[in-house]
């Protein structure tokens, strides 16, 4: 499988090219990012064959049979449209798009060309949260609860690597779609209720610095997401399951039960790296012929559940 991992040089591009090194029968063949100097050298470093400032380029090239979107939010939509019109099996990081009308674009251009495409909600993967998914498809665990905190300290607009970003982060679009996709996907089911409050305005960043989200199923599992970006502290995201049989804490990728014992997640899976986990869901789906895990029509009714929110906020 040759890979062309387009947004190389961000952050999450990087952890990528990681993931893919441990992947075997996998070759990243071209990368694409935003200045010629910059993808240049990372091509150089990584011994990669080519770099592009421009995906149109990569995907015209015979040498790439499928696509990593890890590039600005902004471009998902055209461009894992462009990918499937290509007939190249696309993975766009998260988020699929920051509104549901291109969400639904990005669908639609799936069900038209028949080509896979796939968004990276990671946290369905993260082996902590798949070692609760287990237990209730096993019927030994029903989510009562999930409390969630998703933290940064983050006043200016820089990505993880600390350097200027070119569009802005959001704690709704970007953040809480993880925690919104796997409060449906652990509960199987889509929430009938969901509203959100937003805190003041960054005067010039012109987001939400502070929110707080809530959801329930029809079923009555309810999920309380708070979200920061003025938190001056421990950041990242700590789940807390409340369950008919168990409490559990997942920190990472690790996981503890309610009075804070370590669980063995050794044979959850065979990596304990959540993006090396999707990578491999989103090849072995192309080599099978299948529907991944994830899939964009899956994850779709996260990004409406996201729409209902963000219009609750008024």
């Amino acid at each position: 499988m040759r890979i062309c991992v387009a947004g190389a040089y961000g952050a999450f591009g990087i952890k990528h090219l990681d993931a893919l090194a441990a992947i075997e029968g996998v070759q990243v063949t071209s990368v694409m990012g935003p200045t010629r100097a910059k993808i240049d050298s990372l091509a150089a470093a990584r011994g990669i064959g080519h770099a592009a400032t421009d995906l149109a380029e990569c995907l015209a090239r015979d040498d790439v049979d499928a696509v990593i979107l890890s590039t600005p939010t902004q471009l998902h939509a055209e461009q894992a449209i462009a990918c499937m019109r290509a007939g190249k099996p696309v993975l766009v990081e998260i988020p699929m798009a920051d509104s549901l009308a291109d969400s639904e674009a990005i669908v639609k251009a799936q069900e038209e060309t028949g080509v896979l495409c796939m968004a990276g909600q990671v946290r369905r993967f993260n082996p902590s949260h798949q070692w609760i998914h287990n237990r209730i498809k096993a019927g030994e665990l029903k989510i009562q609860q999930m409390d969630v905190q998703t933290y940064f300290f983050r006043r200016s607009n820089m990505n993880a690597k600390g350097e200027p970003r070119s569009w802005t982060d959001h704690l709704l679009w970007h953040h809480a779609c993880h925690t919104v996709d796997l409060f449906q996907y652990q509960t199987g089911e889509v929430a009938s209720r969901a509203f959100g409050l937003e805190g003041p305005h960054h005067p010039e960043l012109g987001i939400a610095m502070d929110m707080s989200i809530g959801m329930k199923t029809p079923s009555g599992a309810i999920c309380t997401l708070s979200l920061s970006f003025n938190n001056d502290g421990p950041i990242g995201t700590f789940f807390r399951y409340i369950c008919d049989n168990g409490t559990y804490i997942a920190r990472y990728d690790d996981l503890y039960d309610g009075r804070d014992n370590p669980i063995d997640l050794s044979g959850v899976a065979v990596s304990s790296n959540g993006i090396e986990l999707i990578d491999r869901e989103f090849i072995a789906a192309i080599r099978e012929g299948r529907e991944p895990n994830g899939s964009a029509r899956q994850v779709l009714d996260a990004m409406r559940t996201l729409d209902r929110i963000e219009k609750s906020f008024g």
